[in-house]
């Protein structure tokens, strides 16, 4: 793939090694096919990060049950754990709640080389800390003056930010949450605070229209992502993301594997060695 100096030359580049039209919302496509060529793409895209010594942040946030954890596994999946990760935070610890309240998460931002994935984010206090009583109005008010600043550094640091918000209507939303009742695999993501957020859905609508007022800046706005329909949302957050930083392909060459020559070794008795039971054959 050469150079690319454009944010959209290089996505018509992307499409054009399909052999489909470009995907659109609603349009009928292969999912797997488009994920994984995307996906190849995004270890392209890692690759050109550490070449180049970059670094790299996305922001996901939204309402629960909107797909942003199935959206960040499906870009993470083929990627090196090494250079791009994921960080979702618990709870502030007492000690935490006395520091400056970007310091926990400034100590997770990229080094050169690196992408990070924040599943929710500094974001917490405009959102469930403001509906929650979690901060006082002084710390919420402070935030929403000082969140722009804090970006604009980053940005001028060369951190390269995408802040994603996860739009999914009420009627898919509840469908979403009686899905994961019905499946024991998933009951876990159903928290008391979920439930609690569910009460408090005008109050959440409201911090959300405020956060945006205050956020959405012209040098690190906010990309909203019509989450109805899962799949769809992947590929337009990975596809977007791609778009972020102009790239080439550094794939290396095909390895050949060199010969291995196992006559100067002779392995222990298998009875030396405990092994799993084979309950499947």
């Amino acid at each position: 793939m050469g150079k690319h100096n454009k944010n959209d030359s290089l996505l018509a580049l992307i499409d054009s090694t399909s052999d489909r039209p470009q995907l659109h919302l609603g349009v009928d496509c292969d999912y797997e096919k488009e994920l994984r060529r995307l996906q190849v793409e995004l270890v392209k895209f890692q690759e050109w990060v550490r070449h180049r010594g970059l670094r790299v942040v996305a922001i996901f946030e939204g309402r629960d049950a909107a797909g942003k954890g199935g959206c960040i596994k499906r870009i993470t999946e083929s990627l090196n754990p090494r250079v791009c990760r994921v960080v979702a935070l618990a709870a502030p610890t007492e000690r935490e709640k006395t520091q400056w309240y970007f310091q926990r998460y400034v100590a997770h931002l990229p080094a050169a080389g690196e992408i990070v994935l924040f599943d929710r984010s500094w974001y917490n206090r405009a959102g469930v800390e403001r509906v929650m009583g979690f901060c006082t109005e002084a710390e919420y008010f402070e935030f929403l003056h000082s969140c722009p600043q804090f970006e604009r550094m980053l940005a001028r640091a060369g951190i390269i930010l995408n802040k994603y918000w996860f739009s999914v209507s009420d009627e898919e939303q509840e469908r979403r949450f009686q899905q994961r009742i019905k499946d024991p695999t998933k009951r876990w993501k159903l928290s008391p605070m979920d439930l609690e957020s569910r009460r408090q859905w005008v109050e959440y609508s409201r911090a959300k229209d405020e956060m945006f007022a205050h956020t959405d800046i012209k040098q690190i706005p906010w990309y909203v992502v019509n989450a109805d329909n899962k799949k769809s949302a992947r590929l337009n957050v990975i596809r977007h993301l791609l778009s972020s930083v102009p790239y080439e392909d550094l794939t290396p060459e095909p390895i050949k594997l060199p010969t291995v020559d196992r006559r100067k070794y002779v392995r222990p008795p298998m009875t030396d060695q405990t092994f799993v039971p084979e309950f499947y054959k």
